[in-house]
């Protein structure tokens, strides 16, 4: 019998705890995200299916303070192929995120500034539990994206002719 076969390294185990399940890159080129939180999210347990097998877009999302309670809206996470349409949760309900009453008082005050908006940047597992990271975010004008594009093609440009010295 090969040694250690059944025993996976612990970078494998971390990394297996850590995944990264779904990303709004769209969100980093409209917006200039200021803050980030990392909170809880309120699921069904279809729901949690469907994440943990990729059927979710965060692109379109955003985040509301009602009633005290953060909450997203927009987000699409498909109904889980495997369940029976009773059993199954609705794609775009409203689902509750979950944070401290300081943190979302904070989030409060960015939101009452001119032109702040909470947006999902990424969702992801920290160990068993399935967080989402939002962030509060300033939007860009057609101008900025183009700075930011220009900025990062300079370093690009910068580190291909520092690996050719």
């Amino acid at each position: 019998m090969a040694k250690g076969g059944g025993k996976k390294s612990a970078k494998a185990q971390r990394d297996a705890a850590n995944k990264l399940l779904a990303d709004n890159r769209f969100a980093r080129h409209q917006y200039e995200i200021l803050e980030t939180l990392e909170c809880g999210i309120e699921l069904f347990g279809t729901e949690v299916k469907s994440i943990r097998a990729g059927q979710c877009n965060l692109r379109d999302g955003f985040c509301l303070i009602r009633k005290g309670e953060l909450q997203l809206h927009n987000v699409h996470i498909s109904p889980h192929s495997h369940a029976g349409a009773y059993f199954n949760h609705e794609p775009l309900r409203v689902r509750k995120l979950l944070a401290q009453r300081r943190e979302i008082d904070k989030l409060r005050v960015g939101l009452e500034q001119k032109g702040l908006t909470l947006i999902p940047l990424n969702l992801h597992l920290k160990g068993s539990w399935i967080k989402l990271t939002i962030g509060l975010a300033k939007g860009r004008k057609l101008h900025d994206k183009r700075h930011e594009e220009r900025r990062k093609q300079d370093i690009k440009d910068a580190k291909v002719a520092i690996a050719r010295l």
